[in-house]
């Protein structure tokens, strides 16, 4: 999954957006109001975890909008305002889960996790496709019963793939999802790890290439190559 961490103190900021890429989960970073509904509007996030009170557009401003012009994306808050009252109003905002700073990591990867099988076409908590079984939660991955070590990023790519569910996966798309802002659109990134990521797995193949489209995980149907 891919997320943005709205958050004015940079420190924290970093904090976040590192913790959430040892788990597997593309995080991009905004300082203020503006900036964060600007980059919604040109990236497909999954969820966005939001602190109220930042410079620029406000952080209820932002909700409001996440909530009106881009229903699909979730929105966490993550402030230290935590009555009552005020977790309250985070939801009447459009929050779709609300959490008190100070927080562990752990909880809001967790907060994070849970809402990303809340879109439009709701993810099961575990995957299973053939014989793979991926548990995000665990971040783990099984394949006929066998444990399968991955690195962060084999895991979030091949996550993606499972969640098309046989679909084509092109090559941008799984650059958007599993790689962050950063991410050189020329790199040969996707490819390197589709490659480690199939070793990984063992024969035969369970990720195939779809010439001039991109990538789909499953059984190989006849004219596809590996």
């Amino acid at each position: 999954m891919r997320v943005l961490v709205v958050e004015d103190e940079p420190y924290l900021a970093e904090a976040i957006r590192d913790g959430l890429r040892l788990e597997a989960i593309a995080a991009d970073v905004a300082h203020d109001g503006g900036t964060a509904l600007e980059l919604v509007t040109t990236t497909a996030y999954d969820a966005v975890v939001l602190d109220r009170d930042i410079p620029g557009v406000h952080g209820d401003d932002v909700a409001r909008r996440l909530a009106a012009e881009h229903a699909g994306v979730r929105i966490l808050m993550l402030t230290a305002a935590g009555g009552l009252t005020d977790k309250v109003a985070g939801f009447e905002l459009g929050a779709d889960d609300y959490l008190t700073k100070p927080f562990a990591m752990r909880e809001l990867v967790v907060r994070l996790r849970a809402l990303a099988r809340r879109p439009a076409a709701a993810s099961p908590p575990v995957l299973e496709l053939g014989p793979v079984r991926l548990d995000p939660f665990r971040r783990e991955v099984y394949r006929d019963g066998r444990y399968i070590a991955l690195t962060r990023k084999q895991f979030a790519v091949i996550e993606v793939l499972m969640n098309a569910r046989g679909g084509v996966v092109s090559a941008e798309k799984l650059l958007e999802r599993a790689w962050d802002e950063n991410a050189d659109p020329f790199t040969n990134a996707v490819r390197i790890t589709i490659s480690t990521l199939r070793k990984s797995l063992g024969d035969p193949w369970l990720i195939h290439t779809v010439p001039g489209a991109g990538y789909r995980f499953g059984e190989r149907p006849e004219g596809e190559r590996p």
